[in-house]
């Protein structure tokens, strides 16, 4: 990583400083050089170097930057990247990548026509808890599954302070476009595309004008069903991770801690980074010859959405193929635009 990339940041709000920064200032692969801040240039309180930018355009004008990160409100990530495109930069947007498929295909379409990158940051690809799923799933100590659960249980009744976050008129909004994406990406990875799927919708906090509340389910070959479930009403989640086979089951609660960590100003290349606690244990239970259950706990795998930019990396330096494709972001917005 010889030659990093110059990037800029659209924004320096909560995914800015914990999702983006600390990566791409510890990666050598990334020279992190400016960001937009319209109002207060807060960044250079933690990063002095930055240079800090009154508008998109002073950005996507500066000739040295060669990568764009789309970290706006959802509504923005369409115009923004195609802005970003057009000035002959590659872009890494957050999700929901679009409103809808045919956005997605005009981006990657576009991207091509540049020849630049445009790739989609799913970071919970490398959450620890889900390597641990994903992990034991391919190990085939399950059998043949039949059913799986992946779920993101919250409790928070009280409407956001923001406006847009909470009103039906903002479009790709609510609770389908925020987590949805992260579990849906999830499955996909593990399951390929669903011969089929149902959704249903609600909103359930009081006073609420937008989804709160989603569950899919997704019907693959061999009679599995995976559902897919997020909610902001429950005040004692359910394991987020349950997967059944015709062998055993594995159960695993949501205990990456990664956010909390970066949260507090833990550096992504500390050794105690991206490693659970303690008692995160996932429960294995298989059968044996003899009918007798055998249980196993099992540690998960070290956390680390390093990864995510390192692939971000091979992919604008050495053309090499981005772990989330096209094709993965074209049947997520299938479900999410349902």
């Amino acid at each position: 990583m010889s030659n990093p990339i110059v990037t800029g940041l659209m924004s320096y709000g909560m995914s800015g400083r914990l999702f983006h920064a600390p990566f791409l200032t510890t990666n050598p692969g990334f020279s992190l050089k400016a960001v937009v801040e319209r109002h207060r240039q807060k960044m250079a309180a933690d990063y002095p170097a930055i240079v800090s930018y009154l508008t998109v355009d002073d950005l996507l004008n500066d000739p040295e930057i060669e990568l764009i990160i789309v970290n706006t409100p959802n509504f923005t990530h369409f115009d923004l990247a195609q802005r970003s495109l057009l000035a002959g930069k590659h872009v890494l947007i957050e999700k929901p990548a679009a409103a809808d498929a045919a956005e997605v295909k005009e981006l990657y379409d576009l991207a091509k026509a540049k020849n630049q990158h445009v790739m989609v940051y799913q970071n919970r690809r490398w959450d620890s808890d889900f390597l641990a799923v994903k992990e034991v799933i391919e190990s085939g100590r399950l059998g043949r599954l039949t059913e799986v659960h992946f779920r993101f249980d919250r409790y928070k009744p009280i409407l956001s302070p923001k406006p847009f976050k909470e009103t039906k008129d903002t479009p790709i909004n609510g609770l389908v476009y925020d987590l949805g994406p992260h579990i849906i990406d999830q499955a996909m990875l593990l399951f390929g595309r669903p011969l089929s799927f149902n959704k249903v919708t609600a909103s359930q906090r009081e006073d609420s004008m937008i989804i709160d509340y989603f569950n899919f389910q997704l019907t693959y070959p061999d009679e599995l069903r995976v559902f897919l479930t997020g909610a902001l009403l429950i005040p004692e989640p359910l394991p987020s991770f349950v997967v059944h086979g015709s062998l055993g089951s594995f159960i695993k609660n949501r205990c990456d801690v990664q956010e909390i960590q970066l949260d507090a100003g833990m550096s992504p290349i500390d050794a105690a980074y991206g490693i659970e606690p303690a008692g995160c244990e996932g429960k294995l239970v298989t059968i044996g010859p003899d009918d007798k259950k055998n249980v196993e706990w099992v540690p998960s795998y070290k956390g680390n959405y390093s990864h995510l930019f390192e692939a971000v990396y091979h992919t604008i330096r050495n053309n090499a193929l981005y772990p989330i494709t096209e094709e993965h972001i074209s049947w997520q917005m299938e479900l999410l635009g349902a």
